[in-house]
């Protein structure tokens, strides 16, 4: 405790930050590097200019998205305290904590549900989710291949429910709910990316696995599948479920993609006069 509260105080913010991320990346890499040696596909290799790409984009996706979420989300609950019937947030805040914490958590999954979805059928957000899409070979830290700017908008959707409707904001009892609904959606996205053979049988009705996921980055017709990051059921409710017992032959995207961090991050910004969705099925 001691030499936590040293670093604390001798260090900066920044510094503290990224020393987190630095011992969080540690424990991430021994956990799934073993296992995706023994469980996982068999691959030729990654590029070492890919692997540098994938890591500026790990401290990228886990740094920057909190400053740039901060400002708009206070103005979304301010609106909300003003704009809402007084009745909503008061039925809210009658219910038990965990009442509000579950409430919070499906109301988030379901903005994000729908943020991931139009990420796909919007043109112009598609530029930037493609950014994530274009790893061929999935492992683990393909989670946090994103560009700064789609996984600020499917943030927005996720979080702005919570904000408006009071489950979220610095005067909320039911505040835990953003923080949980971002924590699983991180820890459950290193896993579902990882390139893990496993299935799990009928616990794939209820939570988002591997294979789910790895449909929704196939390189073809499914990629308009499984949008959910961790309830399948949303996708079952909105009909764009896809999970047979085979694995996809191929992920990725059929457009070429810069293997740089600093081409992925200026790709979504140069148009090619290609097709720049891939339709929605």
């Amino acid at each position: 405790m001691s030499l936590l509260h040293t670093l604390q105080t001798h260090l900066p913010g920044i510094a503290i930050d990224v020393l987190r991320l630095v011992l969080w990346l540690v424990l991430l890499a021994v956990i799934f590097v073993p296992l995706e040696r023994f469980f996982g596909e068999r691959h030729a290799g990654r590029a070492r200019t890919e692997l540098f790409s994938d890591l500026g984009f790990y401290f990228i996706s886990s740094l920057l998205p909190a400053a740039l979420l901060a400002a708009p989300l206070a103005l979304i609950a301010v609106a909300g305290q003003r704009l809402l019937p007084d009745a909503i947030p008061a039925a809210l805040s009658a219910l038990p904590l965990w009442g509000k914490i579950l409430l919070g958590l499906l109301i988030g999954e379901v903005g994000t549900y729908w943020g991931h979805r139009l990420s796909h059928e919007i043109p112009w957000l598609w530029r930037y989710h493609a950014v994530h899409h274009s790893t061929e070979q999935l492992y683990f830290l393909a989670n946090t291949r994103t560009h700064p700017v789609d996984m600020v908008v499917t943030r927005l959707f996720g979080l702005t429910p919570l904000y408006l409707l009071g489950l979220a904001g610095p005067s909320a009892a039911g505040s835990a709910a953003p923080v949980l609904l971002l924590l699983i959606g991180t820890v459950w996205g290193f896993f579902i990316h990882a390139n893990l053979r496993w299935r799990f049988g009928p616990l794939e009705w209820l939570v988002a696995t591997p294979a789910f996921h790895h449909w929704h980055h196939s390189k073809f017709e499914n990629i308009n599948r499984n949008y959910a990051s961790t309830l399948p059921v949303l996708d079952r409710l909105f009909g764009t479920y896809h999970l047979p017992r085979a694995w996809p032959a191929a992920c990725g995207i059929e457009a070429a993609m810069p293997q740089t961090l600093a081409g992925q991050l200026a790709a979504p910004f140069r148009r090619t006069g290609k097709p720049e969705v891939q339709a929605a099925e």
